[in-house]
């Protein structure tokens, strides 16, 4: 069976996959050395390795009483779910992914950007590392176990060079089936989604500094309300969605409860389950990795399933794929 394709990916999800409840007991092996598909002698990825603390940094303006406005709080928060789990959890892991659902192509492709927005690489890549995480998980070849080390499984891994995963070249043969669609292949090219994250820090700060201006009667007052807009609206929010995803990738193989038997270290941790919508009931998703629902008990609160209920009953996505057992 070939290892390339969505198919494969779908065929990994079997039902002799989807297994009885158990206990708490660990799934896993207690160390890994880092992927063997790193490259060696290992290379920095310069990318992530100044980008992401530069935007720290950024983030940190917000600091400073010059930089803050309940309007920018009120953006970051927004920006949680309207970047984070419509365009994260929604677009790039449950959609194109594991195509749990389906949607129109203007409502995928508007979801994709929002993705985009935060500053998470292509679908594309982020897909294709999601995959090669499901094969391998928790063993060498898993990009991003925590099993490592936690800082490593939780933004470690972004730092250094994956043979898998330095440029389309490599990972397209795990994401063939999104990048036939010419929409995504274009965001691939001459670094066009980092342009777009580029440009909405700059839609940001414009329109903070188109209302500010007015608002406030001088220039300054317009760069002020602008510069809040920005920060907190882009940065702030931007280092909030990391976190919360890395977290799944972190906290949720290492601490939580197991609701099924799998052959990881996967769990359900809930304050990741929480914080991140709905993508910490990770041992339930790992356990039935197409389900577009990833709570499976009736506590198991999933905001981002609770959007994707929304939006099939309003007509706007189809084929929603339910879990094979829900557990009430």
């Amino acid at each position: 069976m070939s290892t390339d394709t969505i198919p494969d990916e779908k065929r990994e999800a079997t039902d002799e996959q989807y297994v009885t409840p158990i206990g708490n007991e660990h799934a896993g092996p207690h160390h890994l050395e880092w992927p063997a598909t790193t490259v060696n002698p290992v290379r920095v990825r310069w990318r992530y390795a100044i980008g992401i603390p530069m935007v720290h940094v950024l983030a940190c303006l917000a600091f400073f009483p010059w930089f803050f406005s309940w309007t920018g709080v009120v953006l970051s928060v927004l920006g949680l779910y309207v970047f984070g789990t419509l365009g994260i959890n929604l677009c790039y892991h449950r959609l194109l992914t594991h195509q749990g659902l389906v949607a129109p192509k203007w409502l995928e492709h508007t979801l994709a950007i929002l993705g985009v927005c935060t500053m998470q690489d292509t679908p594309a890549c982020w897909a294709a590392m999601h995959r090669i995480h499901h094969k391998y998980s928790d063993d060498r070849p898993d990009p991003h176990s925590p099993l490592v080390n936690f800082l490593w499984g939780h933004c470690g891994w972004l730092m250094f060079h994956n043979r898998e995963f330095i440029n389309v070249y490599d990972y397209q043969r795990f994401t063939r089936d999104i990048l036939r669609d010419p929409f995504y292949l274009t965001l691939e090219k001459s670094e066009n989604w980092l342009k777009i994250y580029a440009a909405s820090i700059l839609v940001f700060f414009l329109a903070g500094f188109a209302i500010g201006w007015p608002l406030g009667g001088t220039l300054m007052d317009g760069v002020q309300f602008g510069s809040s807009a920005m920060v907190w609206g882009v940065f702030v929010r931007t280092v909030l969605t990391w976190h919360i995803t890395w977290s799944v990738n972190s906290f949720t193989h290492i601490w939580g409860y197991r609701n099924y038997e799998t052959d990881d270290n996967s769990r359900n941790n809930w304050l990741v389950g929480l914080w991140a919508n709905g993508e910490g009931w990770h041992n339930n998703h790992h356990a039935d990795q197409r389900a577009a629902a990833h709570g499976h008990k009736w506590w198991e609160f999933d905001v981002t399933w609770l959007t994707i209920r929304l939006l099939e009953k309003v007509g706007l996505v189809k084929d929603v794929v339910r879990p094979r057992c829900w557990k009430g």
